[in-house]
């Protein structure tokens, strides 16, 4: 009986301790709807990985406000990881489907299937270990940000903190990276290109002229007339 009573409370105070993280996060999420992070999770994680190296290193980032940001960019980004951002509530379950497809034919992950609001929600909180309840949090998180913040300011935020090469997050560093111009003045082709990198940067930050990278970015370039931003 003794027993039982001890591992009654033990669960108990284990949800009481799930409950308050959430409302951590959801205060997080909550407090981002007019001020903007500093950093996030991921950001973090590989500046200590790049300070194992080389204790002085540091990383590449400056915020910069939505209309500061190429809408070269923005249509790049959404038909390149998330064509239908604007219309669905956080996940794209018609893309999912096809994700698992496409993974069951090629017999090995080859899509994710992921929408920006869930990559922000990964990028912002979540480290890069792979844990049994990391997509469960992913997706509560996900739900948070749709829940309180507009689908412009959820875009805002996330191209202020993906990574886009060894060291570079967010639209400014990567447009002063690799082109040497602010974000606001992306051409179609170099926001094309910076859309092509996103799903492998330090790969691609390294290999800059990479066959698949290139022929991603003439697909890219062509969808970009018809992409609709928040």
């Amino acid at each position: 009986m003794k027993k039982k009573s001890l591992l009654w409370r033990i669960t108990l105070g284990l949800l009481a301790l799930l409950v308050l993280y959430q409302l951590w996060l959801f205060a997080h999420v909550v407090w981002w709807i007019k001020f903007n992070p500093a950093t996030s999770s991921f950001m973090e994680d590989r500046l200590e990985v790049m300070q194992d190296k080389n204790p002085k290193a540091g990383l590449k980032h400056k915020w910069v406000p939505y209309k500061k940001i190429s809408n070269n960019l923005k249509r790049a980004l959404i038909v390149s990881e998330d064509a239908r951002f604007v219309d669905h509530e956080g996940f794209d379950w018609e893309g999912i489907a096809k994700a698992y497809e496409k993974n069951l034919k090629k017999g090995k992950i080859v899509a994710g299937g992921s929408t920006i609001s869930q990559q922000l929600a990964k990028n912002l909180f979540l480290s890069t270990k792979r844990t049994p309840w990391r997509k469960g949090e992913e997706a509560l998180i996900t739900l948070m940000l749709e829940g309180v913040m507009d689908k412009q300011r959820i875009f805002e935020i996330y191209l202020n903190v993906i990574e886009w090469g060894n060291g570079v997050f967010g639209a400014e560093a990567a447009a002063q990276h690799y082109f040497g111009v602010s974000a606001s003045q992306l051409s179609p082709e170099q926001a094309a290109k910076l859309a092509a990198m996103v799903p492998n940067p330090r790969y691609y930050d390294r290999n800059r002229e990479a066959r698949g990278m290139l022929a991603k970015t003439i697909v890219i370039l062509d969808r970009m007339p018809d992409a609709e931003i928040p």
